[in-house]
């Protein structure tokens, strides 16, 4: 273990992680802001089309999860050699993965669409925002899984740099698309989506030239084909359940999102916007949750079981405490903040009862993000995923639609829902991680570790 894997610390992977996660919210936050003082109907259209592509960057992630895991665990092993074998395999399997479902978007936007029973009037915007942003989504899969490689080796500071400069060239793109300085055509979500796509390959350009940098010897690049097929099985052994709770979750969000859609589009738009300030508010837990991963990787390569398990159990009453204060702060200036992006008086109102609500949901919340995190990195990835899709499913949709729909309760019986599900959940995994059933699952070898334990 190198000098610098040892004086790994929550902290110190932490706050550039809290950083980079806080400016991809702030670059969401930004194209809802701008977007807002164009157009409410072209707010709620590109919160629609963003529902979609958070499913797809799930997708994605099942690589990015898996690599995560797996490059810290050999790391923490002392496996340099599988570590970067690991790490190139990764980048090659998402990069397929993401041509395809980029392709996907571009031809079958509309439908996809129409399928979440969006009002027509808001259809054409946000097809065009799929067909910019979804037709290249290929690169934000290849953007995710080089943040994964380089937050495993501990290098969080360079992903955050990156992120810094991506959101700069977002809101100047915006700027100039929205408001038409000196000439320029006002696009409005047109020239959103164009802002974003342009911002994420120069992102991806400069996370490449990073990661050469940092690692240039550990990429074996002239033996991609040669590789192990074990690292594209170990990927999806671990990515593919890892990516089934967020695809669960993303799933029933959109079938809620369709409960909304019925509601009408100032109910779409309030959702938007309380999502985008609660966001804030757990922005502490999943930065948290994302160090904590990579510490009890590391420990679990290097077979430290009982540091692994006081570690995951620290960062989770940090979060619990942080995402309360948050809540709470955030409930005060409920207000002014909805102010920020729209004067319409009762979406404001109804967006304060919202946010008033998760002083309750956040820190159920905190636990899903904390201790399933700390489950992926030991490789019990599974069970979270049973788990998950029975409350999301059996409790979040169900209560969603009794209460918001049947009951005629609308966001705020939605919002309950997701108050139940949290919680269950959270008190669910709390569970497994004490029963320890985790150790067995283990770290997983590389091939040559493999080979000597059976000689």
């Amino acid at each position: 273990m190198t000098k610098k894997q040892k004086n790994m610390t929550l902290f110190t992977l932490t706050w550039p992680i809290f950083i980079e996660i806080f400016l991809h919210m702030l670059m969401g936050n930004a194209d809802t802001l701008m977007l807002s003082q164009y157009s409410d109907e072209s707010v709620a259209a590109v919160g629609v089309s963003n529902q979609i592509l958070s499913l797809i960057i799930v997708m994605f992630g099942f690589v990015a999860t898996g690599t995560a895991i797996l490059v810290a665990q050999h790391l923490g092993a002392n496996e340099k050699k599988t570590a970067g074998e690991v790490s190139l395999v990764s980048l090659a399997v998402n990069l397929l993965f993401g041509l395809l479902l980029s392709l996907s978007l571009a031809i079958f936007n509309k439908p996809i669409l129409k399928l979440m029973d969006l009002p027509e009037s808001l259809i054409d915007e946000a097809s065009s925002y799929l067909v910019i942003v979804g037709g290249f989504a290929f690169i934000q899969a290849l953007i995710m899984t080089a943040g994964a490689i380089m937050r495993s080796y501990s290098f969080t500071r360079d992903v955050m740099y990156i992120t810094i400069g991506m959101n700069i060239l977002n809101v100047i793109g915006n700027y100039l698309f929205i408001f038409g300085p000196l000439g320029i055509p006002v696009l409005g979500v047109e020239g959103v989506a164009i802002s974003t796509a342009v911002s994420r390959i120069l992102g991806l350009l400069a996370g490449i030239i990073v990661l050469l940098k940092r690692i240039p010897n550990a990429l074996p690049f002239k033996r991609l084909f040669k590789l192990p097929h074990v690292h594209v099985k170990n990927l999806l052994k671990i990515g593919v359940p890892s990516a089934g709770e967020q695809l669960s979750y993303n799933g029933s969000q959109m079938v809620i999102t369709y409960f909304i859609a019925v509601l009408g589009t100032e109910a779409l738009t309030t959702k938007v916007y309380a999502q985008n300030l609660m966001m804030f508010i757990f922005l502490f837990s999943v930065a948290i949750s994302q160090g904590t991963q990579i510490i009890i990787g590391h420990m679990v390569g290097a077979r430290k079981y009982e540091d692994a398990y006081h570690r995951c159990i620290k960062s989770l009453k940090i979060s619990i405490i942080i995402s309360c204060i948050m809540a709470i702060i955030f409930s005060f200036a409920a207000e002014p903040l909805l102010g920020i992006f729209t004067n319409n008086t009762e979406i404001i109102e109804l967006g304060k009862t919202l946010i008033y609500l998760t002083i309750i949901l956040e820190p159920g919340r905190s636990f899903n993000l904390v201790v399933i995190n700390a489950l992926r990195a030991t490789g019990d990835v599974k069970f979270p995923v049973y788990m998950g899709i029975l409350s999301m499913w059996g409790v979040s949709v169900t209560i969603s639609y009794v209460l918001g729909i049947w009951a005629g309760l609308g966001l705020v019986g939605i919002w309950i829902s997701f108050i139940a599900d949290e919680w269950l959940r959270g008190i669910i995994m709390l569970k497994r991680w004490q029963s320890k059933a985790w150790i067995q699952k283990g770290f997983i070898p590389s091939p040559a570790t493999k080979v000597a334990s059976n000689k």
